[in-house]
């Protein structure tokens, strides 16, 4: 992790690619020579007699105990005061030396690390003995670099200008936080006094965190994650949306293992929170057990890949996690390539790459040459496969087409069900046709349209259409992907908002779906308000809703309650001979 300031990204020398031998034969039986460990970082201006001594590093053995012997402190003191710069070692548990890095005088920079040992509670296996040529201990910065890269310890040796050693001080993290901090400082010692019990400390934290997996796979085998909201929204309104991320986490099959708020008044471009709060969310997932970050709203293609770099755990917004849950419950090949997509949509700005210009010069002239980079394919195989989707569902939207004109020559009215997720629209047309269709207490349990015809006593009948749920800022993708599903709207003479009473946020639920009916320009279509879930509310909450939307009607849709009543106004508003239908806006939001 950089210090002091920006740094370009540094990879280790070994991970250059060796040269074949020449023999034609001599690469089925040779063996291949090891790599030569070498120092890495700031090396430049070094002399050859600093270099060699900063390679004998590689051969030193350390305590896995104790932090170092005596005389390996004055090695590494008077090493670093003599090239002028922050010197670092990477030990692993058995006090090998991994990696010998040099920085500059007042920072050192961490090259990329291999990725990490298997397991979101597991530690890295190493921890960072480093020099301060300067007064001090551990910086914020050592800090930051132990929680990102979850190292078992840091230790600083600081230095004096002669090069003799002066104290030490060690950090290590906690399977807790413990008044809000989720390390442990250690005082700084004298430089001789080594006994600190590393490799203990480390195999007790890591056994802490696995013991506390291990019971939480016991308890649910799905994975953890934890959910993000960064926003300038009042605290009380993120924690709302986090409350329903939590449901679209639960519905894709994930449990929450905890959640983060932040209240800014600017997002950070680069990284959405600050890279202090970024190691915090970083510690909350290791003690959460938590393999995934999911982040409330939807993330900018640079700030999902500089926080995929910034820490080894999956990132997703909350538009990929709806594209998930979508993909989960196609079932249709319609519904099943609107998914695919909404997910090309939304996966073709985020394929970046070093040069972003080559999208100007596939083919043609002054194309050819070195022929296109596996980017730019990448972005030619999502633009073709766009293009046969949307042929495919041009087809689907012509076939639906003449399904609703035969359905209008027969003079059969229709009436669709909108509404937010989950509200009970599904289980309202199973009671009302009489119907199976899948009806679940989960977000988007229904995603294909489904259409039943409702008979009435007098031998009329009308066509009740169920339709995919709203959701508050639904994804751009989504709303463009799903114009053929959601054209049987645009047909419909009535359109039967069902929402949830017993929500303690519906008028935030009834805005956000007349927010999408509005966008979709049907927002003219007349429409009833139905308040489902009645039986779930005291007597003073119905009173109060009975008096802000007097033309809603409510119902029980699992029980039945009110549904007679609901008949009612159907055949009078689409079957009665004498009645046209004159409301635009049937009820009120204020």
């Amino acid at each position: 992790m950089p210090r002091g300031g920006p740094a370009a990204p540094f990879f280790p020398c070994h991970a250059r690619r060796a040269h074949r031998p020449a023999a034609k034969n001599a690469t089925l039986h040779a063996r291949q020579e090891p790599t030569i460990p070498k120092p890495e970082g700031n090396v430049q201006g070094l002399k050859p007699s600093q270099l060699t001594a900063l390679n004998r590093l590689f051969n030193r053995r350390f305590p896995a105990e104790d932090v170092y012997t005596v005389e390996q402190a004055r090695e590494l003191a008077l090493l670093s005061r003599a090239v002028g710069r922050q010197v670092g070692l990477l030990i692993d548990r058995k006090g090998r030396v991994q990696m010998v890095i040099v920085g500059e005088p007042g920072s050192i920079l961490i090259p990329e690390l291999p990725r990490g040992r298997g397991g979101n509670e597991r530690l890295r296996g190493l921890r960072l003995l480093h020099t301060h040529l300067t007064p001090g201990g551990i910086s914020q910065e050592d800090l930051m670099d132990m929680l990102f890269l979850r190292l078992d310890a840091v230790i600083a040796l600081t230095v004096n200008p002669v090069g003799d050693p002066v104290q030490w001080q060690a950090a290590h993290l906690l399977p807790s936080s413990v008044n809000g901090q989720a390390y442990h400082l250690d005082q700084p010692r004298p430089w001789d006094r080594t006994a600190a019990h590393m490799t203990d400390t480390a195999e007790a934290l890591e056994e802490e965190l696995s013991r506390r997996a291990e019971d939480a796979k016991e308890a649910d085998g799905s994975p953890r994650v934890l959910l993000v909201s960064v926003a300038a929204a009042p605290r009380i309104i993120q924690e709302r949306n986090l409350d329903e991320l939590g449901e679209l986490a639960r519905t894709a099959g994930l449990t929450v293992a905890g959640r983060m708020v932040q209240r800014v008044t600017q997002v950070n471009p680069r990284l959405i929170m600050g890279r202090g709060k970024v190691a915090e969310l970083e510690v909350l997932a290791l003690q959460g057990r938590a393999g995934m970050l999911i982040f409330d709203g939807e993330l900018s293609p640079s700030q999902l890949h500089n926080l995929a770099d910034i820490t080894e755990r999956k990132v997703i917004d909350r538009t990929q996690l709806i594209l998930d849950i979508f993909a989960q419950h196609a079932v249709s090949r319609a519904g099943k390539l609107q998914v695919e997509l909404a997910q090309l949509r939304y996966t073709q700005p985020r394929l970046v790459g070093k040069n972003r210009a080559m999208d100007r010069l596939m083919g043609g002239i002054g194309g050819r040459g070195p022929g296109e980079t596996k980017l730019e394919t990448d972005r030619r195989k999502i633009r073709d496969r766009m293009a046969r989707i949307r042929k495919d569902l041009d087809q689907l939207r012509r076939q639906r087409s003449f399904t609703r004109a035969r359905r209008s020559r027969q003079g059969i009215p229709l009436a669709a069900l909108v509404g937010y997720t989950n509200a009970g629209k599904s289980t309202l047309l199973n009671t009302l046709t009489r119907s199976e269709v899948l009806a679940e207490n989960k977000l988007f349990a229904t995603l294909d349209p489904t259409t039943r015809r409702l008979r009435f006593p007098a031998e009329k009948e009308l066509i009740l259409a169920d339709t995919v749920g709203f959701i508050r800022n639904l994804p751009k993708e989504l709303m463009d992907a799903f114009r053929a599903t959601l054209e049987e709207l645009e047909a419909a003479q009535l359109l039967l908002h069902v929402a949830d009473a017993s929500h303690p946020d519906l008028l935030q639920q009834i805005n956000a779906v007349e927010t999408i009916l509005a966008e979709m320009e049907l927002d003219r279509v007349p429409r009833l308000l139905i308040l489902n879930k009645w039986d779930q509310l005291e007597a003073p909450a119905r009173a109060e809703l009975a008096d802000a939307f007097p033309l809603a009607l409510p119902i029980t849709a699992k029980t039945g309650e009110g549904c007679k009543v609901l008949l009612e106004e159907l055949e009078m508003r689409l079957l009665h001979e004498a009645t046209t239908i004159v409301e635009d806006v049937p009820y009120s939001l204020n």
